[in-house]
C-alpha cells in the first residue's frame, strides 16, 4: 500500500524537483525537458485521465519557468512543450494498455480460482477416524493452480487418497491433472483393489497424454491398523509415530510413473505398512524435498518431522510450510503440495 501511494505521488515530486533545480541553476541551464518524467511516471500507476492531468501540470510548470528564464518565445521552449505533449500522449497510451492487461490478468485469475475449486476441491477435515490437513504452495505468486494434484474420498472400500505431480507446466499440466482426478474419483468408488485403480488411471491417461508425458502419483487406502499404498514413481510418504520418530515409507518395488506403461507392462503391486492410533502420514510432492536454500541445500524434510507433532494437524502442517518457505528464502521454484493424515483411533 505504501509503495502504491509513493508511485502516485512520484510524478509530482519529480516535477517539483525539476522546477526547483531549474530555478536554482538560473537561465544558463535549462531543465524543462525533464518535466516529461512526470507523465512518464504517472503511466506506471495511474489511469489515462490521471496521466493526462499530470501532463497538464507539467505544461503549467513549464510555461512560467520558460518566462522566468526568458525563453517563452525561444525555440527551446517550443521543443520542451512538444516533448511534454508527445511523452504525455505516449504515456496515456501506455496507461491504457497497462489497464487492459491488468483487467485480462484479473479475469484469468478468476478463471484459475474457479478451476481450482473444481479440480482441487477442499479435502474433508475428517474422514473416518482420520484428521486431514492440506497445504498447497504455488511456485508463481499469481498462480492459483499448477501441476500438483490431490484428493481424499470416503468410499465403501474405505478412505482412499491420491497425490500426484504432472510432468510439465502450464495449461497442459492443468488439463492432465483434470483427467487424473476425474478418473480417480470414479475408480475409487468402483474398484475394490488399488492396483485396479492404477490401471484405470493408466487407461484414462493413455487416451490423452503424449508419448513423453507422465504423472507421478501415490494411491493409498486406509485399513484397520495399516495403510495400503501403490507408488507410481512418486516420492515416498513420511510416517511419523506417536513418539515423534519418523521414516520414509519406501516401496518394496519401484513402479514407473503413470503414462509410461508401454515401457513396463508389469502391474503395479500394492504394499502395506502399519498405521495405527496416533500415527501420522505425510504425503508430499517433489516441490517440498527439492526446495533449495540460497546455499543450494535441499530441504531436510525428515529432520523437520518434529514440526508435525503438534496436536492440531493443520497447525502442524502450517508450521512445516512456514519452515519450508523460510528455508527457500523466497518464492518456491516448484509447486509444493502436502497432505497430512493423523489417525486418532476409535
Amino acid at each position: 500500500m505504501r509503495s502504491l501511494q509513493a508511485l502516485r505521488w512520484l510524478p509530482f515530486a519529480v516535477m517539483l524537483s525539476v522546477a526547483v533545480v531549474d530555478l536554482l541553476a538560473g537561465p544558463s541551464l535549462v531543465f524543462l525537458p525533464l518535466l516529461t518524467l512526470g507523465p512518464a511516471f504517472a503511466s506506471v500507476s495511474g489511469g489515462v485521465r490521471r496521466t493526462a492531468m499530470v501532463g497538464a501540470v507539467a505544461l503549467a510548470i513549464c510555461l512560467p519557468l520558460a518566462y522566468h528564464n526568458g525563453l517563452l518565445t525561444d525555440w527551446q521552449n517550443y521543443l520542451s512543450i512538444l516533448s511534454i505533449l508527445g511523452v504525455t500522449g505516449a504515456s496515456m497510451l501506455a496507461a491504457r494498455l497497462r489497464l487492459e492487461r491488468e483487467r485480462t490478468l484479473a479475469n484469468v485469475r478468476q478463471v484459475a480460482e474457479a478451476a481450482q475449486r473444481v479440480l482441487l476441491r477442499p479435502v474433508p477435515r475428517r474422514a473416518g477416524d482420520l484428521r486431514v490437513a492440506l497445504s498447497y504452495t504455488s511456485a508463481a505468486a499469481e498462480a492459483q493452480i499448477g501441476g500438483d494434484l490431490y484428493e481424499v474420498v470416503t468410499t465403501p472400500h474405505g478412505v482412499r487418497l491420491l497425490i500426484g505431480d504432472v510432468q510439465g507446466k502450464g495449461l497442459g499440466a492443468v488439463e492432465t491433472a483434470a483427467w487424473v482426478l476425474g478418473a480417480f474419483r470414479e475408480a475409487a468408488y468402483d474398484e475394490a483393489d488399488l492396483g485396479d485403480i492404477g490401471e484405470r488411471l493408466e487407461v484414462s491417461l493413455a487416451r490423452h497424454l503424449g508419448s513423453e508425458q507422465f504423472v507421478t502419483a501415490i494411491v493409498a487406502e486406509v485399513h484397520d491398523g495399516e495403510m495400503e499404498l501403490v507408488h507410481f514413481g512418486h516420492p515416498p510418504p513420511l510416517l511419523i509415530g506417536p513418539d515423534g520418530t519418523s521414516r520414509m515409507v519406501e516401496p518394496p518395488e519401484h513402479n514407473l510413473p503413470l503414462g509410461l506403461s508401454l515401457l513396463d507392462t508389469t502391474p503395479a503391486k500394492p504394499h502395506r505398512v502399519p498405521f495405527g492410533e496416533g500415527d501420522r502420514m505425510l504425503f508430499f510432492t517433489d516441490g517440498v524435498i527439492e526446495a533449495r536454500n540460497p546455499a543450494g541445500c535441499f530441504y531436510p524434510l525428515a529432520e523437520r518431522a518434529v514440526l508435525l507433532t503438534h496436536d492440531e494437524p493443520q497447525a502442524a502442517l502450517d508450521a512445516l510450510r512456514g519452515d519450508l518457505v523460510a528455508h527457500a528464502g523466497g518464492p518456491l521454484l516448484d509447486d509444493a503440495a502436502m497432505l497430512l493424515l493423523h489417525r486418532q483411533g476409535s
